[in-house]
This record gives structure tokens, C-alpha cells and sequence, in this order.
């Protein structure tokens, strides 16, 4: 079953395994305790601290 869903509370409760799309590409697929802090997602999401 695929779940597409933007409230991240919502994903975090049901996923086993998230994919996470940037402009449309997945940037990586892992355990929902793995996105959070995954370089790939805070880079496409939250930026580079400089």
C-alpha cells in the first residue's frame, strides 16, 4: 500500500518505509527513525547551515 501525505505526523505514525521526493526524484528511501536526520533530506528540506 503507498500513502502519499505531506503532514509528517500522519507519516511518521503509519509508515514503515518512507520514500522522499525532491522536484520530483526520490532522494532516499528509508526506516521512518532514519529520514529525519538523513543528510538528503535536511539538505532538499531545511538547507545547508553555512
Amino acid at each position: 500500500m503507498a500513502v502519499i501525505e505531506h503532514d509528517m505526523h500522519v507519516v511518521f505514525s503509519l509508515a514503515q518505509k518512507i520514500s522522499v521526493l525532491a522536484q520530483g526524484t526520490v532522494i532516499v528511501e528509508d526506516l521512518p527513525e532514519n529520514i529525519k536526520g538523513h543528510p538528503k533530506v535536511q539538505e532538499a528540506y531545511l538547507g545547508t547551515a553555512h
